[in-house]
Protein backbone atom coordinates (compact mmCIF):
# COMPACT_ATOMS: atom_id res chain seq x y z
CA UNK A 1 0.00 0.00 0.00
CA UNK A 2 3.05 2.31 0.31
CA UNK A 3 3.88 5.31 2.86
CA UNK A 4 1.18 6.80 4.46
CA UNK A 5 1.19 10.80 4.60
CA UNK A 6 0.37 11.39 7.96
CA UNK A 7 -0.08 15.44 6.40
CA UNK A 8 -2.89 14.50 4.51
CA UNK A 9 -5.83 15.35 7.04
CA UNK A 10 -4.06 19.09 7.44
CA UNK A 11 -3.74 19.02 3.53
CA UNK A 12 -7.01 18.19 2.83
CA UNK A 13 -8.56 20.57 5.36
CA UNK A 14 -6.34 23.49 4.04
CA UNK A 15 -7.19 22.85 0.40
CA UNK A 16 -11.01 22.53 1.35
CA UNK A 17 -11.18 26.08 3.30
CA UNK A 18 -9.19 27.38 0.00
CA UNK A 19 -11.89 25.41 -2.13
CA UNK A 20 -14.89 27.44 -0.36
CA UNK A 21 -13.12 30.21 -0.07
CA UNK A 22 -12.94 30.39 -4.11
CA UNK A 23 -16.63 29.00 -4.56
CA UNK A 24 -17.97 31.87 -2.24
CA UNK A 25 -15.41 34.48 -4.37
CA UNK A 26 -16.83 32.91 -7.49
CA UNK A 27 -20.53 33.77 -5.77
CA UNK A 28 -20.28 36.68 -5.51
CA UNK A 29 -18.40 37.89 -8.31
CA UNK A 30 -21.85 36.00 -10.07
CA UNK A 31 -24.17 38.04 -8.39
CA UNK A 32 -22.09 41.33 -9.09
CA UNK A 33 -22.36 40.62 -12.57
CA UNK A 34 -25.95 40.08 -12.46
CA UNK A 35 -25.81 43.38 -10.31
CA UNK A 36 -23.93 45.61 -12.74
CA UNK A 37 -25.93 43.81 -15.62
CA UNK A 38 -29.20 45.68 -14.09
CA UNK A 39 -27.13 48.79 -13.69
CA UNK A 40 -26.23 48.93 -16.86
CA UNK A 41 -29.81 48.01 -18.62
CA UNK A 42 -30.88 50.63 -16.94
CA UNK A 43 -28.51 53.00 -17.96
CA UNK A 44 -29.19 52.07 -21.29
CA UNK A 45 -32.50 52.58 -21.24
CA UNK A 46 -32.35 56.33 -19.68
CA UNK A 47 -29.69 56.93 -22.95
CA UNK A 48 -31.91 55.84 -24.96
CA UNK A 49 -35.06 57.72 -23.80
CA UNK A 50 -32.85 60.77 -23.00
CA UNK A 51 -31.45 60.42 -26.76
CA UNK A 52 -34.60 60.30 -28.31
CA UNK A 53 -35.84 63.19 -26.57
CA UNK A 54 -32.96 65.38 -27.29
CA UNK A 55 -32.69 64.02 -30.90
CA UNK A 56 -36.47 64.72 -31.46
CA UNK A 57 -35.64 68.11 -30.29
CA UNK A 58 -33.07 68.67 -32.34
CA UNK A 59 -34.73 67.03 -35.67
CA UNK A 60 -37.48 69.83 -35.33
CA UNK A 61 -35.29 72.82 -34.47
CA UNK A 62 -33.24 71.95 -37.57
CA UNK A 63 -35.95 71.58 -39.89
CA UNK A 64 -37.45 74.83 -38.89
CA UNK A 65 -33.65 76.64 -38.77
CA UNK A 66 -32.51 75.01 -42.10
CA UNK A 67 -35.96 76.43 -43.80
CA UNK A 68 -34.74 79.84 -42.21
CA UNK A 69 -31.32 80.19 -43.92
CA UNK A 70 -32.00 78.74 -46.86
CA UNK A 71 -35.81 79.69 -48.03
CA UNK A 72 -37.22 77.44 -49.97
CA UNK A 73 -35.21 74.29 -49.14
CA UNK A 74 -35.00 71.59 -46.98
CA UNK A 75 -33.02 69.91 -44.54
CA UNK A 76 -33.66 67.16 -42.04
CA UNK A 77 -32.05 64.97 -39.49
CA UNK A 78 -32.37 61.15 -40.20
CA UNK A 79 -30.72 57.82 -38.05
CA UNK A 80 -28.90 55.86 -39.65
CA UNK A 81 -30.03 52.86 -37.30
CA UNK A 82 -33.29 53.72 -35.76
CA UNK A 83 -33.84 50.40 -34.52
CA UNK A 84 -30.40 50.16 -32.95
CA UNK A 85 -30.62 53.69 -30.80
CA UNK A 86 -27.75 52.97 -29.01
CA UNK A 87 -25.56 52.48 -31.56
CA UNK A 88 -27.62 54.93 -34.27
CA UNK A 89 -25.64 57.41 -36.09
CA UNK A 90 -27.03 60.67 -37.25
CA UNK A 91 -26.97 61.76 -40.86
CA UNK A 92 -27.85 65.26 -42.15
CA UNK A 93 -29.64 65.61 -45.10
CA UNK A 94 -29.74 69.08 -46.76
CA UNK A 95 -31.32 70.56 -50.22
CA UNK A 96 -30.93 74.11 -50.67
CA UNK A 97 -33.61 75.79 -52.66
CA UNK A 98 -33.08 75.19 -56.40
CA UNK A 99 -31.16 71.61 -54.88
CA UNK A 100 -31.88 68.07 -55.53
CA UNK A 101 -28.01 67.40 -53.56
CA UNK A 102 -28.65 65.73 -49.88
CA UNK A 103 -25.10 65.08 -49.60
CA UNK A 104 -23.06 67.81 -47.57
CA UNK A 105 -19.83 67.08 -49.46
CA UNK A 106 -21.59 68.17 -52.51
CA UNK A 107 -22.53 71.80 -51.41
CA UNK A 108 -20.11 74.67 -51.60
CA UNK A 109 -18.18 75.81 -48.95
CA UNK A 110 -20.59 78.36 -47.00
CA UNK A 111 -23.77 75.83 -47.55
CA UNK A 112 -21.84 73.35 -45.65
CA UNK A 113 -21.24 76.19 -42.88
CA UNK A 114 -24.60 77.17 -42.49
CA UNK A 115 -26.07 74.07 -42.76
CA UNK A 116 -23.58 73.18 -39.79
CA UNK A 117 -24.88 76.84 -38.53
CA UNK A 118 -28.28 75.26 -38.50
CA UNK A 119 -26.93 72.12 -36.59
CA UNK A 120 -25.27 74.06 -33.76
CA UNK A 121 -28.26 76.69 -33.39
CA UNK A 122 -30.45 73.64 -33.14
CA UNK A 123 -29.08 72.13 -30.54
CA UNK A 124 -28.59 75.43 -28.76
CA UNK A 125 -32.43 76.38 -29.19
CA UNK A 126 -33.40 72.33 -27.74
CA UNK A 127 -31.03 72.81 -24.79
CA UNK A 128 -30.22 76.60 -24.10
CA UNK A 129 -27.48 77.42 -22.09
CA UNK A 130 -27.12 80.99 -20.91
CA UNK A 131 -23.68 81.59 -22.81
CA UNK A 132 -22.17 80.25 -26.51
CA UNK A 133 -19.13 80.89 -27.90
CA UNK A 134 -18.57 81.11 -31.79
CA UNK A 135 -15.02 81.49 -33.63
CA UNK A 136 -15.17 82.55 -36.81
CA UNK A 137 -18.01 80.45 -37.60
CA UNK A 138 -18.98 82.52 -40.60
CA UNK A 139 -15.67 82.89 -42.28
CA UNK A 140 -16.96 80.85 -45.28
CA UNK A 141 -20.76 82.59 -45.56
CA UNK A 142 -21.20 85.01 -48.60
CA UNK A 143 -23.00 88.04 -48.29
CA UNK A 144 -25.86 86.78 -48.81
CA UNK A 145 -25.54 84.00 -46.51
CA UNK A 146 -23.73 85.93 -44.00
CA UNK A 147 -26.99 88.54 -43.30
CA UNK A 148 -28.95 85.21 -43.26
CA UNK A 149 -26.61 84.14 -40.15
CA UNK A 150 -26.50 87.69 -38.67
CA UNK A 151 -30.36 87.50 -38.61
CA UNK A 152 -30.17 84.60 -36.66
CA UNK A 153 -28.03 85.79 -34.41
CA UNK A 154 -30.22 88.90 -33.31
CA UNK A 155 -32.57 86.33 -32.62
CA UNK A 156 -30.89 84.27 -30.54
CA UNK A 157 -29.10 87.44 -28.72
CA UNK A 158 -32.75 87.76 -27.13
CA UNK A 159 -31.87 84.52 -25.41
CA UNK A 160 -28.38 83.89 -24.57
CA UNK A 161 -25.24 86.03 -24.38
CA UNK A 162 -23.00 85.34 -27.27
CA UNK A 163 -19.41 85.87 -27.68
CA UNK A 164 -18.74 85.86 -31.52
CA UNK A 165 -14.75 85.64 -32.75
CA UNK A 166 -15.01 87.27 -36.17
CA UNK A 167 -12.72 89.36 -38.64
CA UNK A 168 -16.23 89.96 -40.78
CA UNK A 169 -16.62 94.11 -40.45
CA UNK A 170 -21.05 93.27 -40.60
CA UNK A 171 -20.54 90.43 -37.96
CA UNK A 172 -18.44 93.30 -35.82
CA UNK A 173 -21.29 95.84 -36.46
CA UNK A 174 -24.21 93.43 -35.15
CA UNK A 175 -22.31 93.20 -32.02
CA UNK A 176 -23.10 95.34 -28.59
CA UNK A 177 -19.51 95.33 -27.46
CA UNK A 178 -16.15 94.76 -29.21
CA UNK A 179 -13.08 93.47 -27.73
CA UNK A 180 -10.07 93.88 -29.82
CA UNK A 181 -6.40 92.24 -29.25
CA UNK A 182 -3.41 93.65 -30.94
CA UNK A 183 -0.08 92.76 -31.23
CA UNK A 184 2.08 95.51 -29.48
CA UNK A 185 6.09 96.33 -30.24
CA UNK A 186 7.90 93.96 -28.72
CA UNK A 187 5.51 90.96 -29.03
CA UNK A 188 2.99 91.76 -25.83
CA UNK A 189 -1.09 91.73 -26.47
CA UNK A 190 -3.16 94.50 -26.40
CA UNK A 191 -6.77 94.22 -25.22
CA UNK A 192 -9.09 97.09 -26.81
CA UNK A 193 -12.82 97.37 -25.91
CA UNK A 194 -15.68 99.42 -27.09
CA UNK A 195 -18.99 99.75 -26.53
CA UNK A 196 -21.63 100.15 -29.54
CA UNK A 197 -24.22 102.83 -28.98
CA UNK A 198 -28.06 101.28 -28.43
CA UNK A 199 -29.56 101.16 -32.34
CA UNK A 200 -32.38 103.19 -32.75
Amino acid sequence: MGPVNPLALEEFTALNERHQFLEAQLDDVKNSRRELAKVIRAIDAEIVELFSAAYTDVADNFTKLFSTLFPGGTGRLRLTDPDDMLNTGIEVEARPSGKNVRKLSLLSGGERSLTALAFLFAVFRSRPSPFYLLDEVEAALDDVNLHRFLDLIHEFREEAQLLVVSHQKRTMEAGDCLYGVTMQPGGSSKVISERIEARA
